[in-house]
């Protein structure tokens, strides 16, 4: 394995571009350094973040070495635009996935548009389109067309229909930019119609469907550009068609450089439902919140033995985890496609199911959309808590070496019977009340037996003394809101003192795990800390810390999932499904933290 220092901070230099039915990553250099079709979990076409040998290739280079580049957004929209100077002119590359109503449908076809636009002078380019399938393992056939080329030996035919010249693609040879030059790669379906025109009025449609989607977001009135480009981000990361959440469009980018901590995200997590809808709940975006309860919903939980933390974006618990044969990203192995997290027993999720359920019977815009299935759902994931309640899981860190009953586990067990003994009061169903608050009280028991005397803090399980940045949920959950305000200022203290490595940025855990210790901090822990900070009446504090944390974005407002504090570096899956979704919800807690009392 390759070894790396790193003199300067590293941050992942590209941007994010997707239409709900696929998303992509480009480079700085206005390469395509990632793109999976037809799904976010299918083998990537263009990899080279991964592999840039195997990984195919997608790429306008500049003559020469001598040139300056630099990317942005389209304000308020997910198009992206990279501008390259070089001595002999410049150019801007302008790459989108189309995405605007159609026949009262939302059109997102499995096509990439990109355009370079010439801006001044007579840059001279190379173009280079070389897909691949199978993750590397299968080169296309290349056949050229009048004005296009089709890839053939793939799952399904890719063209590239352009006005550039095709001779010029081929043969990889480099041209004079005379002309603004279009671009359309398809995958199946390939483009019909006039090429300028149609991508000229996909632009413009597209461009639109951003903006208005943007203006139809509820904003906190701190932190809204970083909320918005957050909202956008998050977006992108569900599939429309199933309504399902990845937590990352990438896999195998490590946690920390040369661990082995590389792991496949391209998955939903059910953890992540309360985490989700809140912040879509926040942002006022019905459409995506209903979409993403009905993926749950349709998982069919009540008919099942037991549920599964992670599922695929259509729903089907399979995810074979195997390594493949590829360079890795900075060298980094194994390269992971699959997750065997799908296998382990992790309980939190079924409170957290809940706690999301429980919006269906509150939520003034669902009422008469709550029917028996919803309480069936309901009293089904009550049902699981019962059953699971002294059950050893892997924990929300999905440790697999070891099993516990995780403090993290009984905080959900308690929210969600909570959740549930609300609800039965307000259907007058006295029994499931009755049944609600027997299984709230017991976690609650078990809850207190996490306690640690020594450290004045819930540790992370029963039996242990090791604190766990996920216990500082606690708070945020009103676990503590009966209790004498000393015992939560002396846990948030204790967490502080044992896992911080920094202001705001924390470890998980301290203690050695599968792959030795950690480095890294994870940023949804330090949004946990803030959100905590925000509900104890610290709001100011919080608003400063989070104000730190979003500096750790790359340079189009993008965030990981770790980060590392000693070289001020961006690591993990990126950009992160739940860091985003983190950023939005401790905006809001800290906008009504400002304007509201505290709970203490």
């Amino acid at each position: 394995m390759e070894s790396a220092t790193f003199s300067s901070p590293h941050r992942y230099d590209h941007g994010l571009i997707g239409n709900c039915a696929y998303t992509a990553l480009v480079d700085t250099k206005a390469n395509i350094s990632w793109l999976c079709w037809p799904r976010f979990d299918s083998s990537f076409i263009f990899g080279p973040l991964l592999d840039p040998e195997k990984g195919g290739q997608f790429s306008f280079t500049p003559s020469g070495k001598n040139f300056s580049s630099s990317q942005s957004y389209i304000k308020n929209t997910n198009i992206l635009s990279t501008r390259i100077e070089t001595t002999d002119g410049a150019f801007e590359v302008i790459d989108f996935a189309p995405r605007f109503n159609l026949f009262e449908r939302y059109h997102k076809p499995l096509m990439l548009f990109r355009k370079i636009k010439k801006l001044s002078g007579r840059p001279r380019i190379t173009v280079k389109c070389n897909p691949v399938g199978d993750y590397g393992k299968i080169q296309p056939r290349v056949m050229l067309g009048s004005n296009h080329i089709r890839y053939e030996g793939l799952e399904q035919p890719v063209r590239l229909t352009t006005n550039a010249s095709l001779t010029y693609i081929v043969e990889e040879k480099e041209f004079t930019v005379t002309e603004d030059l279009y671009f359309v790669l398809s995958w199946g379906i390939p483009l019909e119609g006039p090429l300028q025109a149609t991508f000229e009025d996909f632009y413009k449609r597209t461009k639109n469907y951003w903006t208005k989607w943007v203006e139809n977001c509820h904003l906190p009135h701190i932190f809204q550009k970083e909320v918005i480009r957050s909202a956008l981000a998050l977006k992108l990361h569900q599939y429309e068609d199933t309504g399902g959440i990845i937590a990352a469009c990438t896999t195998s980018l490590p946690e920390i450089h040369d661990e082995g901590r590389n792991w496949d995200y391209r998955f939903c997590w059910l953890r992540d439902t309360y985490y989700t809808l809140s912040a879509l709940n926040s942002l006022g975006h019905f459409d995506e919140m209903e979409k993403y309860a009905h993926f749950v919903e349709n998982l069919n939980p009540h008919d099942l033995a037991s549920l599964q933390p992670v599922y695929c974006i259509d729903g089907s618990p399979e995810m074979t985890e195997i390594e493949l044969e590829l360079h890795g990203y900075m060298g980094n192995k194994p390269v992971r496609v699959g997750n065997q997290a799908s296998m382990q027993i992790q309980h939190d999720a079924y409170g957290q199911i809940l706690l999301a359920v429980f919006r269906l019977f509150i939520d003034e815009r669902l009422v008469g959309r709550v029917d028996q299935s919803s309480v069936r759902l309901m009293k089904s994931i009550l049902r699981y808590i019962e059953k699971t309640m002294e059950t050893p899981d892997n924990g929300v860190w999905e440790f697999r070496g070891k099993q516990a009953i995780h403090s993290y586990t009984l905080m959900f067990h308690w929210a969600g019977s909570a959740a549930v003994r609300k609800v039965a009061r307000l259907m007058n169903d006295e029994e499931l009340a009755v049944r609600a608050e027997k299984a709230m009280n017991y976690a609650s028991e078990l809850l207190e037996k996490c306690y640690s005397q020594k450290k004045q803090a819930y540790a992370q399980a029963l039996g242990s003394e090791e604190l766990d940045a996920s216990a500082l949920q606690l708070i945020t959950l009103g676990y503590f809101h009966d209790k004498p305000k000393e015992i939560a200022l002396k846990h948030i203290e204790a967490i502080e003192k044992e896992l911080m490595l920094s202001p705001g940025f924390l470890l998980r855990y301290k203690h050695a795990d599968d792959f030795g210790h950690q480095k890294s901090a994870f940023l949804a822990c330090s949004f946990w800390y803030i959100e905590a900070l925000a509900q104890m009446g610290r709001a100011q504090e919080a608003q400063e810390i989070l104000q730190s944390i979003i500096q750790t974005q790359n340079h189009v407002g993008l965030m990981s999932e770790d980060f590392d504090v000693e070289t001020q570096s961006q690591w993990g899956n990126f950009p992160q499904t739940y860091s985003h979704v983190g950023l939005i919800n401790c905006a809001f807690a800290i906008d009504k933290a400002l304007t509201a009392p505290a709970f203490f």
